[in-house]
């Protein structure tokens, strides 16, 4: 069956959570025989780096954010078994959703894949216009990449036919155990990209700790930090490739994961930085949010911090051993229950369901 995906970038992490998400779903579908094209506009400054070459699992095009671009690649949806529009393409989002419903086969599976379903939720409660909104009387069904039982209740209540969460995981020949890297040496490294909605949090979680242990070395990775002021003893070093994503987690004594607030707010959506510090074997301090034990123990798997007094007191008293330990459990877990073979085949059986049910309603 052949796919046709919109989403914001397959081939570029820059500015870009959802690109190891993307990876690893489309890539596990793929070994169930899927014929996959992920178009991404080029914008954003994505392709200037990208961090991987166009894959062998997917066909990778590159289209102008132009009008013409648009059309040329929205021409390909009707040839297509399934035609998916994710959120934050960042690029004619709107343009990109309807032309999704308007060019698709009438017997084509049409998806609404929502990696930011809280902010997407958000506002289409605050306008009765919005794309999605008006979209999901088209759509056959919503998924998303966390959220939960209230994201999947309010996607329901907006109209929506089914909406299913296919959470964040890992993939182990993406992430795994690597060697230290004097670059990455620190008592307590984040990566993150600053943004409106997670700013304040990592004030809270990252920089409040870093002042108040003013002894101990923090790193911060991620895009937009530079003119942030800071404590002396934290390093903000820009972006970092996914190829170092690896010795990034695996260097520090631990690594920190803040959500936005949005995703705090909501719970059940855990970031795909925390499959890779797990897959790494890292030890994971996380902020606090609902549904954290369905993924990652508390106390044995993953260090859970209310807030930034919570996470200088677990750093302070974080034997190496102690950390080691916590790591190589968040690793056993996560191989065992949360891979992206694992959410491929989840995914498999949500299409092939959908299958059955448009044959025996024939």
């Amino acid at each position: 069956m052949k796919i046709a995906f919109y989403g914001s970038s397959l081939l570029s992490s820059y500015w870009n959570g959802a690109a190891t998400y993307y990876r690893g779903i489309l890539k596990a579908l793929a070994s169930h025989g899927y014929d996959i094209t992920f178009y991404e506009p080029d914008a954003f400054d994505r392709q200037q780096h990208r961090d991987i070459d166009p894959p062998d699992w997917a066909r990778s095009v590159v289209y102008p954010a132009t009008a013409d671009g648009l059309r040329s690649v929205l021409a390909e949806a009707g040839g297509t078994d399934i035609v998916v529009k994710a959120s934050g393409v960042g690029v004619f989002d709107r343009e990109l959703l309807d032309g999704v419903v308007a060019q698709s086969r009438p017997d084509a599976l049409r998806i609404f894949w929502d990696v930011d379903a809280a902010a997407t939720l958000d506002e289409m409660r605050g306008d009765p216009s919005h794309p999605v909104l008006r979209a999901l009387d088209d759509l056959d069904m919503v998924l998303t990449y966390g959220g939960g039982p209230p994201v999947v209740d309010a996607y329901l209540g907006f109209g929506a036919a089914q909406c299913i969460p296919v959470y964040n995981a890992l993939d182990p020949e993406t992430h795994h155990p690597a060697p230290a890297d004097p670059r990455f040496e620190a008592d307590l490294a984040l990566l993150a990209n600053r943004l409106p909605d997670r700013e304040g949090r990592i004030e809270e979680f990252f920089l409040r700790p870093a002042a108040q242990l003013p002894n101990r070395r923090f790193l911060l990775g991620g895009n937009g930090w530079h003119d942030k002021p800071m404590p002396e003893n934290v390093r903000a070093i820009g972006h970092v490739g996914t190829a170092d994503h690896n010795s990034f987690n695996c260097t520090p004594r631990a690594v920190l994961n803040v959500a936005r607030d949005s995703m705090a707010h909501i719970g059940f959506s855990p970031a795909t930085r925390v499959f890779e510090a797990a897959g790494a074997a890292a030890c994971l301090i996380t902020d606090a949010w609902e549904g954290i034990e369905l993924f990652l123990a508390p106390d044995e798997e993953v260090l859970v911090a209310r807030d930034g007094a919570d996470v200088a007191e677990l750093l302070a008293g974080l034997s190496p051993e102690r950390a080691r330990a916590i790591g190589e459990a968040a690793k056993r877990r996560v191989l065992a229950e949360h891979t992206y073979d694992l959410r491929g085949q989840q995914v498999h059986r949500i299409f092939e369901a959908h299958r059955q049910r448009t044959r025996e309603a024939a």
